[in-house]
């Protein structure tokens, strides 16, 4: 039962100093996410909602109908299929907040109420189960929870958007079941229950939802677990990153959870250990997590085979970031974004931020084509028609991926809530933590920010209603940006600019007030730790948030991106181009083109050092694989 609803998800959370703005408070009007929303709008969501309703390609709604009784039949898909329809039904919703369309009303209206016939009396809600006539929670490596825990965070977005009980009242009864059943031991595949407890208590205020999430934490490690599903330890013993990039993330962000609600220090030692793990030697210059496709555990040891654990999809050990073969599952980089967006949450530090959009322009919207139809699994930093092993999930980006779909619902609902991410609020004022054209409302200020943002630095933003007494908006610096200057109404801040943090702006402001941000957005040569072996003289080029590759259909015919060096010394000039009908800035520079060398049946052979300079013209990582199958490199060779 409702105790009472929330609107505002985390403005209780007493351990967090930034919260995020209402659903529906941010309006996109031009520029890269108004364009970005549009294709989600017109095109993402409304093939999602088809695909998942058409049971010869795709059998997830229909089992949820064969469980309620509506249908005949065998449940057919993955045991995650469910999870896969509540972050379809999230992103509709995310949709119907931004837009308040009656038709996505009506559509999630109906699928509701096939969800909640097909719920048990009990609150049991797992199709496979249900039509299979299998136990409940029978199998620890089944996905029961990682659906129940979607269902949640669908059903507390359902209702932040439209003021209805229907799915809230479902995963109540869903979690509920869960608290009985997990009394000894955790179900812990891919937990995303951990955010769904404590987005259900935030909505409801129902303090058996912490309870049971705090108790869920504290069962990890108390039985046999594995490196994979990140419990072979108790959670507060955690040294280091092993496992399944999604899951640990999801952990991780579930734990910054609980930790806002609880101030429990033990937990955010362990997420600071893990984060430091993370970003300083095991993610990649996109943000991508997860360098391995299959491996075995970092705290496998070769002279006692007993502890060597199989590892998939799994963050590899310190420095081990292959290109061609780099997993970077779509959903473990969603993961990243959801648990940095947390711990800016949790401590205002703007570094958090920097990941956040580091993965959201890069390894989270190379999930997706640019016209919205066509989705990747994994995310790999390079790509050659000549690499000698098939892997799963190659081939290019597909409309349904069959073996795994559920990187396609998860990239869209991210994208069709990108406006979330915009901004927080936190007891000094405004936060502005990301940038790009639209309108912020709140109770206590409204204002306009006009950019071209990622593509240019200039950002303006103007203030339409504010507070009578001093107020204070905040302005995050990347730690990219090493030059910006602001003006308000013309007048230049007389105050220190620091990259990698907010800048701090408190006064009384009036209705017509003007912000200028310029961030100084050079392109830039990236290199990489030299224990990053496959990175070793190699260079990659960043421009803002944006990281760039080389791309073959963008060379000339006889021309390989394996016989390209890139000079330090070459300036970079912004072209803008079209990949479909999308406009991207390219960055067109002086490289070295190496005399072709063939390899064919040959391991080694002496260099050939004979090269000619030539232009290329490198495209932002998200856009590459659009215009049909081609070679790609992140990293390219230096040439001093």
């Amino acid at each position: 039962m409702v105790l009472f609803i929330s609107l505002n998800v985390a403005a209780q959370s007493p351990y967090a100093k930034l919260h995020p703005v209402d659903a529906g408070a941010v309006q996109w009007t031009s520029g890269f996410w108004a364009d970005r929303f549009s294709v989600c709008k017109n095109t993402m969501v409304p093939q999602l909602w088809a695909t998942y309703h058409d049971p010869q390609l795709c059998h997830s709604y229909r089992n949820f109908e064969i469980a309620a009784g509506l249908d005949t039949g065998h449940f057919v898909g993955p045991s995650f299929h469910d999870g896969d329809f509540y972050k379809t039904l999230e992103a509709v919703a995310a949709m119907y907040a931004g837009t308040k369309d009656p038709l996505l009303d009506k559509m999630m209206d109906t699928a509701i109420a096939v969800i909640a016939k097909a719920q048990r009396p009990d609150g049991y809600i797992y199709t496979k189960a249900i039509i299979e006539g299998k136990g409940k929670f029978d199998d620890k490596l089944s996905f029961e929870s990682y659906n129940f825990g979607h269902l949640m965070t669908a059903a507390c977005v359902h209702y932040r958007a439209t003021g209805k009980t229907s799915l809230l009242t479902v995963a109540e009864k869903a979690a509920d079941f869960l608290d009985a059943a997990a009394t000894t031991t955790t179900p812990a595949v891919c937990p995303s229950h951990y955010m769904g407890l404590i987005d259900l208590y935030r909505t409801t205020g129902n303090q058996k939802y912490l309870a049971l999430a705090e108790r869920l934490i504290d069962l990890r490690g108390k039985t046999a677990g594995t490196d994979d599903n990140s419990d072979r330890v108790a959670f507060r013993r955690m040294q280091r990153v092993a496992g399944h990039a999604v899951r640990a993330n999801y952990l991780f962000a579930g734990a910054a959870d609980l930790y806002a609600e609880t101030g429990d220090s033990s937990l955010l030692n362990t997420l600071d250990r893990m984060w430091v793990d993370v970003t300083d030697r095991k993610m990649y210059v996109t943000g991508g997590c997860g360098a391995l496709y299959d491996g075995v555990s970092v705290d496998g040891i070769s002279y006692n085979p007993d502890t060597v654990q199989k590892v998939h999809q799994a963050y590899g050990r310190n420095y081990q970031l292959p290109n061609l073969s780099a997993h970077n599952e779509t959903c473990a980089n969603i993961g990243n974004m959801l648990w940095n967006r947390r711990m800016l949450e949790l401590t205002g530090d703007a570094k958090y931020a920097d990941v956040v959009e580091l993965a959201l322009y890069n390894s989270v919207l190379s999930g997706v084509s640019l016209d919205g139809t066509s989705f990747f699994y994994t995310n790999p930093l390079a790509a050659s028609a000549d690499y000698p092993y098939t892997l799963r999930w190659a081939g290019g980006r597909q409309p349904y991926i069959a073996l795994s779909n559920c990187c396609p619902p998860n990239v869209v609902r991210t994208i069709a809530e990108v406006s979330g991410y915009m901004y927080s609020i936190g007891a000094d004022g405004l936060y502005v933590d990301l940038y790009g054209g639209n309108t912020l409302d709140t109770k206590d200020i409204r204002i306009t920010q006009t950019t071209d943002y990622p593509w240019d630095g200039r950002i303006n933003i103007a203030v339409e209603k504010a507070p009578a007494s001093s107020y204070g908006i905040h302005l995050r610096i990347p730690g990219w940006c090493k030059k910006a200057r602001l003006t308000i109404n013309d007048k230049p801040l007389n105050q220190e600019i620091a990259a990698g943090a907010y800048l701090h702006i408190s006064r009384k402001w009036k209705p017509g007030d003007k912000i200028s941000l310029v961030l100084d957005m050079p392109a830039t040569l990236i290199a990489a730790n030299p224990l990053v072996e496959e990175c070793k003289n190699q260079v990659a080029l960043k421009k803002g948030p944006l990281v760039y590759c080389l791309e073959s259909t963008d060379l000339a015919p006889g021309q390989t991106i394996a016989d390209i060096t890139v000079p330090a010394k070459t300036i970079w000039q912004p072209k803008p181009m079209k990949i479909g009908n999308e406009e991207v800035i390219a960055l067109q520079g002086i490289a070295h083109l190496q005399q072709q060398q063939q390899w064919y049946n040959t391991l080694y052979q002496e260099l050939n050092n004979n090269s000619k300079p030539i232009i290329i013209k490198l495209i932002p990582y998200f856009a590459w694989a659009n215009r049909g199958k081609s070679d790609m490199s992140v990293w390219l060779p230096l040439a001093r």
